[in-house]
């Protein structure tokens, strides 16, 4: 059996940083780790080859050389997906599909011969037996949760890691809490499942037997879920195995915002070498938190909670969102504030999106307000619901919002507010990666000569080189990240023009 894994084309967002990757030589962010683990699923007597069409593009010579090609993706990349499944029609080639998009919305791809939804560890197994059998189904499903003590090491080899900017790695499924907007219990559930220490560490060795050395993404929707087992053995393990080898990656990693009140985990996350965490910040608005859900940022000082962090030794970027019922006419300014008060650098500012399988969804279509399906961009001016504000006045304050914060004058402020709280922890040699240097480089042509940023980047780079020089790489980074959000802002205005 010769099996094609393919992997859509991701549209540009702030989190595709598709501008950032000219400065460092990369093709894209993170390799397709869902695809690679399906790909360790199947019978190692069968032939696999994996398309990311991000990296290179899909080609008819792919297509025919497949018996079966496997496509896994989120909503966003609907467009790329009906694409696919377009040329995969015209040639004949038998289509497998499963991940996010499709499990959300099966009945919207009657075209693709055989859905394999939810979690693949539950589903894959029976579809490859029917398969081989003759028998195989168009649909497989299976409402219970997987044991990700299951979850076979990723099939690193298919991909060129050199690729990428980063690698990523899994080691908890499901969220303990239930914000009306978001997905992932519906998806995972929200009982925190973990993959064991020794097979998390494994999932690391791969990684850097196949070479890499680097950042690697924990794409955990929430890594904190269950902090009793990450303190008493995951965390302590992963120190002493970095430790032993030199520290060849840093970690990142999203969670709640409770991570601020244990002081214990943080400093055993940075210890191990996380450095970034993202956190789902939303709003200051303390009515939209209610209403959303919110419960883990409700009653708290947000502010206060992120500077802890922050001082913890970890960078935050923060994730907001705009357009929830409760919203004040004041809540552009109320979080242009924030951000700028936080130091978050990396703020991602979307627009309130309504996705399937959410209890947003839910409502809004018992209230009659839905207008269609969600598209999986919050960062595009393309409202599925009928909001509470008026429409106009909405688009164009968050527009107002993205604006003000990526320009360079808030921008590089707010990069500087971040370096003087900031004192991250020394954690083995610096390990020298191949476009370092030319990324430096281009920063200096592009944004320190020809760029409308040039003002605030010497003035950033040398308030870091004479304050704080360790932090001059990272320096480097959030002026090229800066670059990027606000190519994409100018991207979103044209757009909405």
């Amino acid at each position: 059996m010769k099996i094609l894994l393919v992997y859509p084309h991701y549209p540009d967002t702030f989190w595709s940083f598709r501008h950032a990757m000219k400065f460092i030589g990369r093709k894209a962010s993170f390799p397709p780790l869902g695809l690679l683990t399906v790909a360790a699923m199947l019978p190692a007597a069968w032939d696999k080859k994996l398309v990311d069409m991000n990296v290179a593009p899909l080609s008819d010579d792919d297509l025919e050389w497949a018996d079966y090609v496997f496509i896994s993706a989120m909503t966003i990349q609907q467009a790329s997906v009906m694409e696919i499944l377009s040329r995969c029609r015209q040639i004949g080639a038998k289509t497998v599909a499963g991940g996010p998009l499709f499990t959300s919305a099966p009945d919207d791809f009657p075209e693709v011969d055989h859905l394999v939804l939810g979690e693949a560890e539950l589903t894959l197994p029976p579809f490859i037996d029917d398969l081989q059998a003759g028998t195989a189904r168009h649909i497989y499903v299976n409402p219970q949760r997987a044991d990700l003590c299951t979850t076979p090491l990723p099939l690193w080899e298919l991909i060129d890691v050199g690729k990428y900017a980063a690698m990523n790695i899994q080691y908890s499924r499901g969220c303990p809490f239930d914000c009306e907007f978001c997905d992932i219990t519906s998806l995972f559930g929200r009982i925190s499942r973990t993959k064991e220490a020794t097979q998390f560490l494994a999932e690391l060795e791969s990684l850097r037997v196949q070479g890499w050395c680097g950042s690697i993404f924990v794409v955990d929707d929430n890594f904190i879920g269950d902090r009793a087992k990450l303190k008493k053995t995951v965390l302590p393990m992963l120190i002493t195995w970095m430790e032993e080898h030199d520290y060849p990656f840093y970690f990142y990693t999203e969670a709640s915002i409770n991570l601020a009140d244990d002081n214990q985990l943080m400093d055993l996350m940075v210890r191990a070498g996380f450095k970034e965490v993202f956190i789902g910040i939303e709003t200051p608005n303390e009515e939209s938190l209610t209403e959303s859900g919110k419960v883990q940022n409700r009653h708290r000082d947000l502010l206060d909670s992120v500077r802890r962090i922050q001082q913890a030794g970890l960078q935050v970027h923060g994730g907001f969102i705009i357009g929830f019922d409760s919203d004040p006419p004041s809540i552009f300014d109320m979080q242009i504030n924030f951000i700028e008060e936080s130091g978050i650098v990396t703020a991602m500012v979307g627009l309130l999106t309504a996705l399937r399988g959410t209890r947003l969804y839910q409502r809004l279509n018992r209230e009659g307000r839905l207008l269609g399906d969600p598209t999986g961009n919050n960062t595009a001016i393309a409202l599925n619901f009928t909001p509470n504000m008026d429409s106009g006045t909405l688009i164009n304050g968050y527009q107002m919002v993205l604006n003000t914060i990526y320009s360079p004058k808030y921008f590089y402020r707010r990069t500087l507010r971040f370096f003087k709280v900031y004192n991250p922890l020394y954690s083995g040699k610096f390990h020298y990666k191949h476009g370092y240097m030319a990324a430096f480089l281009k920063s200096i042509l592009y944004l320190g000569i020809l760029g409308k940023e040039r003002y605030y980047y010497w003035m950033l780079l040398s308030w870091t080189a004479f304050n704080k020089p360790k932090l001059f790489p990272l320096a480097i980074t959030y002026a090229v990240y800066g670059f990027h959000f606000r190519k994409i802002t100018e991207e979103i205005s044209e757009h909405a023009s």
